[in-house]
């Protein structure tokens, strides 16, 4: 099985502007819920257009409050029009949709320092967040920012790694700067999850094994269709949960799925298993964010929601990291 590379995309900063400081007033949550009715259903199943470069606009927001706004220009050589072999996704009529019995189970102490689940990170807003490279730290952009300002407790951002032991402990990190796509804030609510994914710079590198991210495949090229993801669930305190589920429906931005989860996962690092060199590699492909209720037929189905790390949000995220086009990682 092939899997499907993502176009190249070449992206240059345009201007450097101020902004007024952030006041960090909003009330944080640790769940996102929206619904998305017929014409977001449509929008949904509309290809990426690579045309429109202001999606890829972003904030640098400081400790201080200080912020920074970076237009970018967006060029992809071919002149490539969108996501190809992707367009018309349609929800498929089906009977409501039972999760069925809790299947997350918690990771155990002598496996937390181990690939994945050392990844796994807590954000001190209530989130989870997974480790991308050595200094930064991929999670959703509600845990930080409601739309309108950022919450109460990114002032003092910070992210806890897990320490094993009798008692498992955090040690907790400060947070350089956190870059927030420019689509998210003052996106309309049923739109909103699309861009749900913002990328933390920590004050100094740190010596635990992280997970690469890949532009997410179309479906039949992630292996079995099934995702993965690890949690600091609300209703386990001081565990992390893991949990893996078979995608039910992919649109051009949102993997729709049904594995369990609770507040406190958001953020997570979504991954799948990804053909590359011959061999199967786990790659973050999204972003856990919430809960969606999708109308389908003129009837409601409720799913959980990770935003897919799309070719302009994977080359958007690689700029963040490195300032330069290519791929986030030397392989």
């Amino acid at each position: 099985m092939a899997t499907c590379n993502p176009p190249i995309i070449e992206l240059a900063a345009r201007h450097v502007l101020p902004l007024t400081p952030s006041h960090f007033t909003a009330n944080g949550t640790p769940e996102l819920t929206t619904v998305c009715g017929e014409r977001c259903t449509l929008r949904e199943s509309q290809p990426e257009p690579f045309g429109e470069d202001h999606r890829l606009d972003y904030e640098t927001v400081y400790s201080n409050g200080s912020r920074m706004l970076t237009t970018m220009s967006v060029r992809v050589p071919g002149g490539n029009g969108g996501l190809s072999g992707e367009r018309n996704v349609k929800f498929r009529r089906s009977r409501r949709q039972i999760y069925g019995p809790d299947v997350r189970f918690s990771i155990s102490r002598p496996f937390l320092r181990d690939f994945p689940f050392a990844a796994a990170v807590r954000v001190s807003t209530g989130c989870t967040g997974v480790l991308v490279t050595d200094r930064h730290v991929l999670t959703a952009a509600h845990c930080i920012h409601d739309g309108q300002d950022y919450v109460q407790g990114a002032r003092k951002l910070r992210v806890g790694f897990l320490r094993p032991g009798a008692r498992p402990t955090l040690q907790w990190v400060r947070v350089k700067n956190t870059r927030i796509p420019r689509a998210w804030i003052g996106a309309p609510t049923e739109y909103s999850m699309d861009y749900d994914y913002t990328l933390l710079e920590l004050r100094r590198a740190q010596p635990h094994p992280y997970m690469h991210i890949a532009a997410s495949p179309p479906l039949q090229d992630l292996a079995g269709k099934r995702v993965h993801f690890s949690g600091f669930d609300s209703d386990r305190p001081g565990e992390l949960v893991y949990r893996s589920c078979k995608v039910q429906e992919q649109t051009t931005h949102l993997l729709y799925q049904h594995c369990d989860a609770r507040p406190g996962a958001s953020g997570s690092g979504v991954y799948g298993r990804l053909r590359q060199g011959g061999r199967w590699k786990r790659k973050v492909i999204g972003v856990f964010s919430g809960h969606q209720w999708v109308e389908v037929s003129g009837e409601p189905r409720e799913y959980n929601v990770a935003v897919r790390l799309t070719p302009l949000k994977y080359a958007q995220i690689c700029y963040w990291i490195r300032k330069t086009n290519g791929s986030c990682h030397d392989e």
